[in-house]
This record gives structure tokens, C-alpha cells and sequence, in this order.
């Protein structure tokens, strides 16, 4: 079957958008096909700096004959339904239609038949409204065209089968149409000439020829593998940075890693800032020493072969960087001119939120708030409040104020530098931690305080206000503030009450406007819960289960509610526990009803005088003794022993259902059963709502 080769050829597209661009390119063309009934066998799109690509093998070169059929009004009708029916079925007479009997009666059919089209010209349709409806970030225009695009576009290969389609794209104004073609162009200086291509495979093979290569993953095996060899020719190795390769794939289409040298004046600046300089500004990959040390070298990833082997490349990226650091270096020595401390007045000058004060304020509430979390995890309190104190002074240094991705970072420099306690230094570098699902959480006592303190104060008061995430959207990171409250308190296995942290956290707050703290307190538990589940679904526990447990009420001791779920996860996922839950539900519709139909509860304690049957007076027993035995054991939190006393109830209960009639004749000898099927949800509900388990 033929295959279909599309390539936009523009001036060099921004690197953080090719990726995406060519996803959207392969989704646009592949929707559109699917709507005019065209399949196909496979797809793949390429991007590089000038040029997005897609190729799709397997299309039919007809679209198939399609018959519509459209059900009109039934035979004598009135005259307004049928000229109605004709008008939107496009038919001028009766005598157009078919008449069929569905034996509900005789109707008028429309039956059009539509012939196949031709792929090609179904393609050369497509293409021009794939480009009309690209969804670019930003785009522009050029020249006097009217049309947006990410760059000015210079050439559209658009080829099926091997034949140039008849088509073009209207760029507006005077710019005309650009037509459809065979013809691209390679590197932009090692190969600059136009040449043709008849399709993938040699387009492919052309492109390498001229020194592109198309496939990103291959540009970014390249790049890695040639830096880590030039790295280990130094006897060092490539500092890892997945993002950085990402974006350098980006903005080379014939990568040619070399090595550069950086002053060793400069290496007494942290490493962290070296790093974030050559990333940010320049695309350097850093390399490391054996003992995992920053080195005086770096890697810059040209976009040319040149005569000289690179050497004038290296040599001017040497200078850019000697005057970027320059800068990082003075900075880093200013900046030691002046202690934290007497920098966080400073803070005050800087607003966290118009309805929630400034900077300067949170700290004094976190450092409220700290102190009490580390008294309460057994942290030294004095640290943790003067950590809290210095946490946010960095803000106001130069170097962070240059670099905002190593604030933190910087301050636990600073700190070890006056002198501070270690723990304090570390719990400044550490209190904005863990930014992200990949991120190392802290276990220092000290900084998971004052880091559960930072997170906590901005929930407390983001909720109190109003500010909660809906939706997609979350411009504060709430989510990812709870999540790593979360994780602080399970990876720490920290036995804190949530509840009471919220109110605390609210009473440190001074400005007025808030809502009540028992109504944020419990937004944010609701809230929690749902955070909990993605971050328990990701360790394969069901959702669900957390519900049962948090419908208790009042349980915020997190790691007593993990405790509690998995061990409910492990008894529903056994034979007596899928069995029992079976038994509650059945238990629990058969209540439910009668007390609907009877307009009455049915939660009295069971008249043990009114058991007759064994099976009944069994389950009573049965009843009582698991629950006598689950509530000492509930106490010590040892769910999975309470789990197993009510795996006890599972053969009392099918003997019940099996031998005992509920709705007896005898009123008060129902009541009585009744009562006791309501004991059997009572019993199950004190360890977790078991009506929101599912199955």
C-alpha cells in the first residue's frame, strides 16, 4: 500500500516545542483520516531544529463507497413532516425514497450512495487544515502573511506513493501559496543545497547524508554516549541530566560533543551554581570527578563539524562562560558579606500573598509551627525555630536572586559558612523538599519539621482563603504540598494528628478574613484523602478501601490509617473476608429495606431471650466475641489481628443466612433478627465503613 511522507521544513523551531509538535502533527493527520474512513498500518513523526516530519505506511488509495441511509416520516404522513424529510435529506420528490416496511409500520428511506475518493486528493485536503489547526504555544507571522506559525515556513514535502500531491498552503497577503513538493534542504551549513526525495527511506538516508540526523532518540543516544566518552577520555564522568540532554536534542540537528575548561578560580563557587549556570545559559553538560565532585570541565554540544576539530568552538564557549561565572562569582562573594539573619527583615519587603501577608510573616509562622512539630516528633525545637527563621533569607541574596532553582540550596551554604549547626543548615537546603513524586524526601528530624511546618502553613492558609486547586488548575501547588506532607509522615513513619496541625497552623495567622479553622481542617482532610489514594494507588492499594477507613471519621494519624488499609486490603483480597464483606452488604440491603418499608431503626441491642434458632444464638455469640476480642486489639493498633477476629464471623454468618428466615411471622421475633443482621454492620463498621468497599 503506498505510503504517505509529510515534512513542514521552517526557520529553527524553539527545542522545548518539537516534541510536542510532532505528537500533535501524528494526532492532527491520523484524526482526520479516521473521519474520512482511511486507515492505516502505522505512523511515526520526527522532529528536529528546522523541520517536523511524519510518515504512515499502509493507506488504501481509494477512501471506501459509503451508503447513508436516513429514516424519514411514515407513509401518509402529513405533507409538512415529508417536505421537511426531503428538504434535510437533500431530495426534491417522494419518488427519490424507498418505502419500508420495520414492522412498526411503513417509512420512507433516503438512500444516498457515495463513491470513493481518491487518497490523494482526500490528502490534499487534509494537510492544509491539519497546518490551519495547529495548536503552537506561540507563533508569527511573517513577512505580509496573514497565516501563524511557530517559524516562517520554508518548503511542505507532501508525497503519496512517491507522486507530489496537488496541493498547497495559503500563507495570506502577498506571500501567496506555498506550494506541495518533493524538495528539502539538509544541515544548514555543512549541506545548505535543496535535493529530492521519493520517499521515507530515502528521504531518511538523504537527510543523514547532509548531516541531519532525523531521529530525536538517536540525537539524544548520540549526544549522551559521545559526552560520556569524552568524559571517561578526562577519567571522569557525565553529570546525569536527563532535561538538559532533552532540550540540547532540541537545538542540533548533526550533534559533535567536545570538552571545555572552566577556571579554577571559579570552583569555589558551589558546584550547584556552576551547574545552574552552564544549564541555564549555555547548555553544558558538567562532569564530575571519581568522587562525585563537580570538575573543571564541561561539555558543549556544537551543531557543526569544523576544520580545526572544534577547537575555536571550545575556545569562544570558554569566554561566554568566564564572564557568566564571573558574575556567579561575585555574587557568591557578596553575598558572604552579609549574614542570613540580618537579612530576613528584608523578607518583609516581599509579598507571599496580598490576603496572607508577606514573607517575613511566614517565617514567624513557621517557626511557630516548627518548634511544636518537632517537639511532637522528638526534633531538637531550638533548631528547628532557628532553621525556620533562616529559611527563606537566601531569597534576598544575589546569587538566588541571579539562579531562583538553588534558593535553599544556597542558604544551607551560607549558613555552614557563619557557622550554624548542621542540622539547621540542612533543614534550609531541605524545607522545600520533596518538589516532586521523583524527589528525595527529607529524614533529618530537623527538616522534616520545619519542611511539614512550610508546607503546612501555605495549605492552612491558601484554604482559609478561598485559594483551593479546581480542576487542572493548582497555580499555588497545593496538590504537591500535600503530597509531600504525605510523604514526609509515611517515609518518616510519623505519628502526628493532622487535625490538630491545621488549627494550629491556622491560629499562627494573624491577617482577618478566614474562614473558621474546623471548616478548614476539614476541607483539608477531605482534601488529603484524595491525595492519599494517588499516592496509595501508586503502591497498588485500592482506593476505595481508603474511603471505608476515612468514613470512620476522626482518624488523621496517617500512618495508623496506611496500617489500617492494608491490612482491610489483605482481608477483603482473602476467601473469609471477600466472603464476609458478601455477607455485610447482604446484611446490610436486607436492614436497609426493612427499615424503609417499616419506618424505623433497627440498631437496638439484640434480646438474646428471643434467639430460638441455633444458628441465630451462634452468630450472637459469634458477634460478641469478635467484638470483644477487636476492641483491645483495635487499641493497639493491631489491625491485622482485629481482621482476623472477624474472619471468625464468616461461618457463623453463612449458617445464618442459610437456616434462619428474617421476616418471621412473629413481629418481635423479626425485629429481634433484624437487630441482630444491624449487630453484624456494627460490628464490621467499627474496624471501616465496609458499604464503601467495592465487589
Amino acid at each position: 500500500m503506498p505510503e504517505l511522507l509529510i515534512e513542514f521544513f521552517s526557520e529553527e523551531i524553539p527545542a522545548r516545542m518539537q516534541a510536542r509538535a510532532a505528537d500533535d502533527l501524528k494526532r492532527l493527520v491520523t484524526e482526520k483520516l479516521a473521519a474520512n474512513g482511511l486507515s492505516f498500518e502505522k505512523a511515526e513523526a520526527h522532529s528536529t531544529p528546522r523541520r517536523l516530519a511524519l510518515v504512515i505506511d499502509g493507506l488504501a488509495e481509494r477512501t471506501a463507497d459509503v451508503r447513508e441511509e436516513k429514516k424519514g416520516p411514515r407513509v401518509g404522513s402529513p405533507e409538512q413532516a415529508v417536505a421537511g424529510f426531503l428538504k434535510s435529506a437533500g431530495l426534491t420528490s417522494l419518488d427519490q425514497c424507498e418505502q419500508r416496511d420495520t414492522g412498526k409500520g411503513v417509512f420512507y428511506f433516503a438512500v444516498a450512495e457515495k463513491k470513493g475518493r481518491a487518497t490523494a486528493e482526500v490528502l490534499a485536503e487534509i494537510i492544509p487544515a491539519v497546518m490551519g489547526d495547529f495548536p503552537w504555544p506561540k507563533s508569527m507571522r511573517w513577512g505580509t502573511g496573514t497565516v501563524r506559525w511557530v517559524r516562517p515556513l520554508h518548503s511542505i514535502i507532501a508525497l503519496f506513493g512517491g507522486a507530489v500531491l496537488d496541493g498547497s498552503f495559503d500563507l495570506g497577503g502577498a506571500q501567496g501559496r506555498l506550494a506541495f513538493g518533493n524538495t528539502t534542504r539538509g544541515h544548514r551549513f555543512l549541506s545548505p543545497d535543496a535535493f529530492t526525495v521519493t520517499d521515507f527511506a530515502d528521504y531518511k538516508a538523504k537527510l543523514r547524508a547532509a548531516h541531519v540526523v532525523l531521529d530525536r532518540a538517536e540525537r539524544k543516544a548520540k549526544i549522551k554516549a559521545d559526552a560520556e566518552a569524552l568524559a571517561a577520555q578526562e577519567g571522569l564522568t557525565l553529570s546525569p541530566d536527563d532535561g538538559l540532554l532533552e532540550e540540547v536534542a532540541g537545538l542540533v540537528e548533526w550533534p559533535v560533543a567536545l570538552v571545555g575548561t572552566i577556571d579554577e578560580k571559579f570552583m569555589d563557587v558551589p558546584s550547584e551554581v556552576l551547574i545552574t549556570s552552564m544549564r541555564t545559559h549555555q547548555k553544558y553538560f558538567a562532569l564530575l570527578d571519581k568522587a562525585g565532585k563537580m570538575a573543571p570541565r564541561f561539555v558543549v554540544v556544537a551543531n557543526t563539524v569544523t576544520a580545526d576539530g572544534g577547537k575555536a568552538i571550545v575556545a569562544g564557549n570558554e569566554r561566554v562562560l568566564r564572564a557568566r561565572l564571573s558574575d556567579a562569582k561575585f555574587f557568591w562573594d557578596q553575598d558572604r558579606k552579609t549574614k542570613l539573619e540580618d537579612r530576613v527583615s528584608k523578607l518583609g519587603a516581599i509579598t507571599f500573598h496580598a490576603k496572607l501577608g508577606t514573607v517575613a510573616e511566614k517565617v514567624t509562622r513557621v517557626q511557630v509551627l516548627a518548634a511544636e512539630i518537632a517537639r511532637a516528633i522528638g526534633a531538637d525545637a531550638d533548631a528547628a525555630t532557628r532553621a525556620a527563621l533562616l529559611s527563606k533569607a537566601d531569597l534576598v541574596t544575589e546569587v538566588v536572586g541571579e539562579f531562583p532553582e538553588v534558593q535553599g540550596i544556597m542558604g544551607r551554604y551560607y549558613a555552614l559558612g557563619e557557622g550554624e549547626n548542621p542540622a539547621v543548615a540542612e533543614a534550609i537546603a531541605e524545607h522545600y523538599k520533596p518538589l516532586g513524586p521523583s524527589d528525595s524526601c527529607p529524614t533529618a528530624p530537623v527538616s522534616v519539621a520545619v519542611a511539614l511546618a512550610d508546607k503546612l502553613d501555605t495549605l492552612v492558609g491558601f484554604f482559609a482563603i478561598d485559594e483551593k486547586p479546581t480542576g487542572s488548575k493548582d497555580p499555588y501547588a497545593l496538590r504537591r504540598a500535600a503530597l509531600g506532607i504525605i510523604r514526609l509522615i509515611l517515609e518518616n513513619g510519623l505519628r502526628l494528628n493532622l487535625t490538630q496541625l491545621f488549627k494550629a497552623a491556622h491560629g499562627a495567622y494573624t491577617v482577618g478574613g478566614f474562614a473558621a479553622a474546623d471548616g478548614v481542617a476539614a476541607d483539608l482532610m477531605a482534601f488529603f484523602a484524595d491525595r492519599l489514594k494517588v499516592t496509595l494507588r501508586d503502591q497498588g492499594v485500592r482506593h476505595d478501601l481508603v474511603d471505608a477507613v476515612f468514613a470512620l471519621g476522626g482518624e488523621d494519624d496517617l500512618v495508623r490509617l496506611l496500617a489500617r488499609v492494608k491490612a482491610l486490603q489483605t482481608f477483603v483480597g482473602s476467601e473469609e473476608g471477600a466472603n464476609l464483606l458478601a455477607a455485610y452488604k447482604r446484611a446490610s440491603n436486607i436492614v436497609r429495606i426493612e427499615e424503609k418499608k417499616d419506618g424505623k431503626a433497627y440498631d437496638q441491642p439484640v434480646d438474646a431471650a428471643l434467639l430460638s434458632l441455633a444458628e441465630e444464638k451462634d452468630l450472637y455469640g459469634a458477634l460478641s466475641g469478635a467484638g470483644e476480642t477487636a476492641q483491645p486489639l483495635l487499641a493497639k493498633e493491631d489491625f491485622t489481628g482485629t481482621m482476623a477476629a472477624l474472619a471468625s464471623l464468616r461461618g457463623p454468618v453463612d449458617a445464618f443466612f442459610d437456616k434462619v428466615t428474617v421476616n418471621a411471622e412473629q413481629a418481635d421475633l423479626r425485629a429481634n433478627r433484624l437487630r441482630l443482621l444491624s449487630q453484624i454492620r456494627a460490628t464490621l463498621n467499627a474496624v471501616a465503613d465496609f458499604s464503601r468497599i467495592e465487589g
